[in-house]
Parts: structure tokens; sequence; C-alpha cells
């Protein structure tokens, strides 16, 4: 085989090992989307749940959803609309993220003043 069949060879091959790696880049940022949403619906599900159950009983303070939202942010996912559930590299801020949580917190400072 001569030198240019065997470069184009490497060539080809390289460029479907890129392509693959690009799906599997794709499909493991499905699965932490996937899994940040689980977490906050998990979240919201056991919260309820604890309403459900100390009905009767002296309220117990749960997590806020303010709260909730920190904690996936500070686990290093983004809870912006843009990136939401993707992983983020935890030594660098999302500016949409920390809008979202700056916000939220003034909305909810709000409505403990009425």
């Amino acid at each position: 085989m001569d030198p240019y069949s065997k470069l184009q060879q490497l060539h080809d091959s390289m460029e479907k090992m890129t392509k693959t790696i690009e799906s599997l880049e794709n499909d493991i940022l499905e699965t932490l989307k996937e899994n940040t949403e689980l977490k906050v619906e998990n979240q919201l599900l056991r919260e309820k749940l604890d309403k459900l159950n100390n009905h009767n009983e002296p309220a117990v303070k749960t997590q806020s959803g303010l709260e909730s939202l920190k904690q996936i942010y500070d686990s290093g996912y983004h809870i912006c609309n843009m990136y939401y559930g993707s992983h983020r590299d935890p030594s660098s801020d999302c500016m949409f993220c920390l809008d979202i949580l700056d916000n939220f917190g003034e909305k909810k400072n709000v409505k403990r003043d009425r």
C-alpha cells in the first residue's frame, strides 16, 4: 500500500473516531442533564412527601427551592436556561446561573417583606 493510501485510511479512521467521540459527549451531556432534572424532581417530591407526612404534626422546615438550586449549582451543574443540567467547571462561575440565584433570592425577600 502506498503512503498516500495509508494516510487517507488513517484520516478516515480519525474522522470516524471523532464522530464517535462527539456522539458519546452528547450522550453524556444528555445523561447529566437528565440526572440533574431527576435530582431536582426527587428533592421536590421528598419535600412534598414530608409535608403530607407531617400535615398533622408541627411543621418541619424543609429545604427551600433556592437551597436546592444552590446545592445543584455547587455540585458542578448549570441551573440556567442556556445550559441547564450540563456539567460546568467548578472553578469558574456561570453568570446566567448566578443571575437566577440572585433573582430567586430577591423575589423570596420581596415576598417576606409583604
